[in-house]
């Protein structure tokens, strides 16, 4: 039997629309219009990996930093797991000007660090630094913020803290040249109080890092998390290449990353050889 569409059409000579021509073409505009959208988001991850590049980017972000560590001690049979809670927070001053609130929670599991040490699970010392920034680069381009950085003994075992107050300077100065990122970050701290049988720190950080961010979200990042402690004149320099990815899982936007670090020097307390970090960052842009 013939189709009565198809009767209908070559009898009548003109296209008359039914139900299902409705339902096709609905379904093919709902699919052009969502080819724009899917290069829309695209984008907008590419953009938003290359806010995460910049630790001093005007967006709310929650990263949950992972670091394995092995090799520790003078036997070097020690381990420890780290996972930094890293809440960065802008704060808008005025039309010119943010202050960039990052905080470091260490939430740490160790054991035999060294000799007879055993092991311990709890919290380390918080490491806040705030970062009055600039809203517009300047004239060539460069991105900076300086301000100060604390450090509380929040530590909740004595093998987990320096049990000491501290603070000092901080800074970070960046460019952003097409998919690429670089710059450095840095801080010194002294402590200036606490337990008086533990030893002062004079300590400075100084991570050198570069990013290239592709279409799509995905990024590559090289940094030196290079630390002097002035008391022991002793370098730790853990290299680090990790690649990440911005993505959406279910109505939240997240990026996730991991790689290798090895570390060059190590004071022989540190640890040595290889390591490994993973992060996963909740994103939060307005």
């Amino acid at each position: 039997m013939a189709d009565p569409m198809i009767a209908n059409y070559y009898n009548t000579g003109r296209y008359t629309m039914t139900n299902m021509h409705k339902r096709a073409l609905l379904a093919l505009s709902c699919l052009a219009c969502g080819l724009p959208s899917a290069q829309v988001l695209a984008e907008s991850n590419e953009e938003l990996a290359k806010k995460l590049a910049n630790p001093i980017a005007a967006m709310i972000s929650l990263p949950f930093q992972m670091n394995w560590d092995g090799n520790i001690g003078p036997l070097q049979d020690g381990d420890r797991f780290t996972m930094n809670v890293q809440p960065v927070v802008p704060i808008s001053l005025n039309d010119d000007w943010n202050v960039i609130s990052r905080t470091i929670l260490p939430i740490v599991d160790q054991s035999d660090i060294f000799p007879g040490s055993g092991s311990q699970t709890g919290i380390g010392d918080t490491v806040q630094s705030l970062f009055f920034s600039p809203k517009a680069p300047t004239a060539s381009g460069w991105i900076w913020g300086v301000g100060p950085v604390l450090l509380l003994p929040t530590g909740s075992h004595d093998l987990l803290t320096a049990d000491k107050w501290g603070g000092g300077p901080t800074g970070v100065a960046l460019k952003q040249q097409g998919p690429w990122t670089y710059g450095v970050l840095g801080n010194h701290i002294w402590s200036f109080a606490g337990d008086g049988k533990r030893n002062d720190i004079s300590s400075t950080f100084v991570q050198p890092f570069v990013t290239h961010t592709w279409p799509g979200g995905l990024s590559m990042t090289a940094t030196v998390d290079s630390t002097y402690d002035w008391n022991g004149n002793q370098w730790t320099l853990p290299l680090g290449v990790f690649v990440n990815k911005v993505t959406k899982v279910g109505g939240q936007i997240v990026q996730f990353g991991a790689g290798p670090r090895y570390y060059a020097e190590s004071g022989s307390g540190g640890p040595h050889d290889w390591g490994f970090r993973a992060v996963v960052v909740l994103l939060f842009p307005r």
